[in-house]
């Protein structure tokens, strides 16, 4: 069990057992959150748990060149009804991410205020999906050098969620991530063009992509079909 009140470190993740479960306990500040990233873990639990800390194997990931946009998906894009906007309501994102799940959330109050804390210092960033003045959609996740590590994402409109992540990986890659990480490969995503790869590959990925230095701040956003 990690102390919460020690200096923030984890066990090797190639240790984690044969879920993925690394480490239990410790806290979810910026410092526990900066170092589980950079060690290609990250926290999942549900309420009334201790933190929980995984590193999956396989890792599901995505990138720009094996994106899937279906034929209705691109006509959708040219004719969009929404704003794209970055980084504009990260605390919005998250809140909706976690209110508009039927079975429940992991996006519990302290992992809130953990990665709002990530946000305000510049690590996790939201692309947004608006139509008007209302947030209809978006994801939020961890940027680490040129890693992006998705956590979660939601809409209100159709296909809002989509335009999201399309936007995400499209922007993103061409801004300089090279590392899209989205942790377990669902049947929706892999229809977008997620795809698996080892622990041992993702680590290996992950050291090269964190030692980049890159700058997401006043990023534009866009989607294409």
């Amino acid at each position: 069990m990690l102390a919460p009140y020690a200096k923030p470190g984890f066990p090797n993740p190639h240790l984690a057992d044969a879920r993925g479960l690394v480490a239990a306990g410790g806290a979810l500040g910026a410092d526990w959150l900066r170092s589980a990233y950079d060690s290609g873990i990250f926290p999942w639990y549900d309420d009334g748990m201790p933190p929980l800390w995984w590193s999956p194997d396989p890792r599901a990931v995505m990138d720009a060149t094996r994106l899937h946009v279906s034929r209705s998906m691109r006509r959708f894009l040219r004719q969009m009804p929404f704003e794209l906007r970055f980084d504009t309501d990260f605390e919005g994102v998250m809140r909706a991410c976690a209110a508009e799940r039927d079975e429940g959330t992991w996006i519990l109050p302290e992992m809130i205020e953990g990665y709002c804390s990530l946000h305000r210092l510049g690590d996790a960033h939201s692309v947004e999906v608006w139509h008007g003045e209302r947030l209809v959609g978006g994801l939020y996740g961890v940027q680490r050098g040129a890693l992006f590590a998705a956590e979660s994402m939601f809409h209100r409109e159709t296909n809002a969620s989509k335009v999201a992540l399309i936007a995400a990986l499209q922007t993103l890659f061409a801004a300089g991530i090279t590392l899209f990480d989205v942790q377990f490969l669902t049947e929706h995503l892999s229809m977008l063009g997620a795809y698996t790869i080892s622990r041992q590959e993702y680590l290996s990925r992950l050291q090269t992509a964190k030692q980049r230095q890159l700058d997401l701040r006043n990023l534009t956003l866009f989607a294409r079909g």
